[in-house]
């Protein structure tokens, strides 16, 4: 007889103990079983107990033979069936050649089928075009009102960016004004409110919602539909997704409902968002994902002062890196990335479901090389992580002062110039209740939360061979680094920017 150690661990967070007996124990076997290939967990319901749910993070089995298998498990397991669980080695399904391993990989896969079936220069020009002809919505039974304002922006010899002139409709005509910085004080403000109260719509639906919260999305539902747990993909994009699906469940619920805070007191709220947020899909390109490829299509390499640009190049390239580094350990050609069938239905649905089949967006719809596999895979972990943060985190810094972003506008803008006052601006701004509620929203959602993981730390031990675990430390070691030189540089600067601090941005889409 020979004997193996297990030992089950179970997760820190609250309440993830059972009642079952878990901890360490033996198990004999008549003969050696050679290499594990899985395990299976069955956690039996108790007489006269009600069933109880039970976080295991991982078993740890000593063979005979001294060799340690670690099995990451890393769920809540809230029933009595049979689970089964892989090895910590990754392996993709072309290299996956025992018969057991296979019928549990396509067992994984048939159920998360099942469980997840759908899924959803020195001048530049500021075009709010995804709100022109918008229907605005109604609160309190008042009208409110929505622009789509044309920004003419010029480089000031302090290297600062100005309005130099605001039409706040896109068709020219005797009751469209351009306001200029020479017209009348309240003139000007007014002109400006209507900018800030746009972009502020404008930048929830189309910049946070749309390009982080939804997108981020379907990259989690794709990899939950198309890769086992056992794919290195998943590995490395598993704690990206965290809190995704239950994040995006509770804005769907209380922000963009019919009941929701977003519908309720946003000026573009109800009807209205529905129509901007199709024509932003419009607007959805691979190529605007991808911060390098971005910055350039937009002429902003040389735009001074723009933190966003600095930081975010620079996270990119860490990301890239550490992308590249576990990919080339796992797929040493590009056949092997042509040959991953579970691969290639990961961006095949993501293509079909996340951006509609459109080839013009740029998406592709399989990977035919290492290299391009890269840049997709670097562009999801940025997307979900600090383009989130850069599009989230201050929210409440410069929108908790409501005249700088107006959730909503009460009087429409003037036709004429000098027609505007005090008492006009006054009661254009939105009321009391309306700017509590937007200031509480924006409070709650630039909020860290109380369990945040920031980028590049992995609580959960995924990855069990010893050149993976090697990247991975140097890739925090480079966020460390960059984290370093951000704060040193914000120490200079009268407005710190932080969002972009590796310190401070979080590994996925969480809040």
């Amino acid at each position: 007889m020979v004997q193996y150690k297990v030992t089950v661990f179970t997760g820190d967070r609250l309440n993830s103990t059972t009642l079952n007996n878990v901890s360490k124990f033996k198990v004999s076997c008549s003969t050696s079983l050679g290499n594990l290939v899985l395990i299976e967990l069955d956690k039996q319901s108790l007489p006269l107990f009600p069933e109880d749910t039970w976080f295991c993070a991982k078993v740890e089995v000593k063979s005979p033979e001294g060799d340690i298998y670690s099995f990451p498990i890393y769920r809540w397991i809230a029933d009595s069936k049979v689970h089964r669980f892989r090895d910590g080695k990754a392996l993709r399904v072309f290299e996956d050649n025992h018969h057991l391993g296979r019928y549990s990989r396509q067992q994984e896969i048939q159920q998360r089928e099942e469980d997840y079936r759908t899924m959803k220069g020195n001048i530049f020009l500021c075009d709010y075009k995804h709100l022109e002809g918008v229907k605005t919505n109604t609160i309190n039974g008042k009208k409110q009102y929505l622009m789509a304002p044309l920004v003419l922006l010029h480089k000031a010899p302090d290297d600062k960016l100005m309005p130099i002139a605001i039409q706040l409709k896109q068709t020219p005509s005797d009751d469209n004004p351009i306001f200029l910085p020479t017209d009348s004080e309240y003139d000007w403000l007014i002109a400006k409110t209507f900018v800030r109260s746009a972009d502020f719509n404008e930048h929830q639906l189309n910049a946070h919602l749309l390009r982080t919260h939804l997108l981020a999305e379907v990259f989690a539902v794709s990899l939950l539909r198309n890769v086992p747990m056992v794919h290195p993909l998943y590995k490395l994009l598993k704690l990206h997704t965290r809190y995704t699906l239950q994040i995006n469940f509770l804005a769907r619920r209380l922000l963009i409902s019919d009941t929701g805070a977003f519908t309720q007191f946003a000026g573009s709220g109800g009807e209205g968002m529905f129509t901007i947020l199709q024509r932003s899909v419009c607007s959805l390109t691979y190529s605007s994902l991808c911060m390098p490829d971005d910055i350039a299509e937009r002429g902003l390499e040389d735009v001074p002062n723009f933190f966003y640009r600095d930081d975010g190049l620079k996270v990119w390239d860490i990301i890239h890196r550490f992308v590249q580094g576990m990919l080339g350990y796992y797929y040493k050609s590009d056949r092997e990335v042509q040959e991953d069938s579970e691969l290639q239905k990961w961006i095949l649905d993501i293509f079909e479901h996340g951006f509609l089949s459109q080839a013009e967006t740029g998406i592709p719809q399989r990977f035919t090389c290492v290299t391009a596999l890269a840049k997709f895979v670097t562009m999801v972990i940025f997307t979900c992580s600090a383009q989130h943060a850069a599009v989230n985190s201050g929210q409440y810094d410069y929108g908790g002062w409501m005249p700088n972003t107006p959730i909503s506008l009460q009087l429409p803008p003037p036709t004429t110039k000098g027609t505007t006052s005090e008492a006009t601006m006054l009661a254009t701004f939105p009321d009391v209740n309306v700017t509590a509620q937007g200031m509480a929203t924006m409070w709650l959602l630039s909020k860290q939360s109380s369990d945040f993981v920031p980028l590049g730390q992995y609580p959960e031990d995924h990855f069990t061979e010893e050149i993976p675990r090697k990247i991975l430390k140097d890739f925090q070691m480079e966020l460390e680094d960059l984290s370093l030189v951000i704060k040193a540089r914000n120490k200079r600067l009268e407005v710190p920017y932080t969002y972009m601090d590796p310190a401070e941005v979080e590994n996925s889409v969480a809040i």
